[in-house]
């Protein structure tokens, strides 16, 4: 009975949401990996009365905080903590926490001011499984002159459909360089933007970047970045390490011949000190007479 009436609540802040823009809730837009706070409204002088619910499907109700407690069944607890503000701490964000959140006090069965609504949304970067042999969530090790696809895919709840963002929220996701430029200007690069849905699962906003690397693209960066009305919210960075002998193709030829001239360089020094000290000492003989030329005084008779 009690998730049926959390479920008719959750479901009136949804309609609540799409029919004015506004529900009173926080909306929080994360990239994955980084560590971040959800608000609460603290109306008491400790958090002993207070509790985290979180909803990630409308089959799925998860407590994870009760009576200022973390909850040690849910799979993240060592993620999460209450800090002294009575807000939700969330370590090392990944794609799985996306959803919506309350905080509620309640002292004897009463409840304590108002509850906070908090909907986070997480921005998370994946390479295809089939352009790397070796990757991460930040990070890809790959060779030059293989092709690369990266998808950016911003994680929202239910009633937060890639449309409804789009169209009525202002949201955008571009790929842009280290300086910031977006990469559609660039020819080398092929962006397409999409939107990813299942009866289990809302409709989520996807972009991706397919390029063929070069080889100065080793240790290059890019960034998916994610705006609200054209105001930059939060942004995922990947970073390309060229695996394998770094003495490969056009770079490998240049770090070849700088290496070549170290070598060369050490190895001539101690010839080059030896003949200036040959060069010195000639030249410090020619400065003075032998001992044989020297004129021996004349023996008075």
């Amino acid at each position: 009975m009690s998730d049926q009436c959390d479920l008719c609540l959750l479901g009136l802040i949804i309609l609540s949401s799409l029919l004015t823009g506004t529900s009173g809730a926080d909306r929080v837009f994360i990239s994955s990996g980084v560590d971040v706070s959800l608000p609460c409204n603290k109306h008491l002088s400790d958090c002993k009365s207070t509790s985290w619910i979180y909803y990630n499907r409308f089959t799925e109700i998860v407590e994870l905080i009760t009576g200022g407690i973390k909850n040690k069944d849910t799979e993240r607890h060592e993620r999460l903590s209450l800090e002294s503000d009575c807000s939700l701490n969330i370590k090392n964000v990944t794609e799985e926490d996306y959803g919506y959140y309350r905080c509620t006090q309640y002292v004897n069965g009463e409840q304590q001011g108002t509850d906070a609504y908090v909907y986070l949304h997480v921005l998370h970067v994946s390479v295809s499984p089939s352009s790397s042999s070796s990757s991460s969530s930040s990070q890809t090790e790959i060779s030059p002159g293989r092709s690369v696809t990266l998808s950016c895919q911003l994680y929202s709840y239910f009633g937060f459909s890639c449309n409804f963002l789009v169209s009525y929220e202002g949201v955008e996701l571009l790929w842009v360089n280290q300086a910031g430029v977006d990469l559609k200007t660039d020819s080398r690069y092929q962006i397409s933007s999409s939107s990813s849905s299942s009866s289990s699962s809302p409709d989520h906003c996807i972009i991706t970047l397919t390029t063929t690397l070069l080889d100065e693209d080793d240790n290059r960066e890019w960034r998916c970045q994610l705006t609200v009305g054209n105001q930059v919210q939060t942004s995922v960075r990947y970073t390309v390490k060229y695996s394998g002998d770094p003495a490969s193709g056009t770079a490998g030829l240049l770090y070849r011949v700088i290496v070549s001239i170290v070598e060369m360089a050490v190895f001539a020094a101690p010839t080059v000190i030896l003949l200036q000290i040959i060069c010195a000492r000639r030249a410090g003989r020619k400065d003075s007479k032998p001992p044989e030329e020297i004129e021996m005084p004349t023996i008075l008779q």
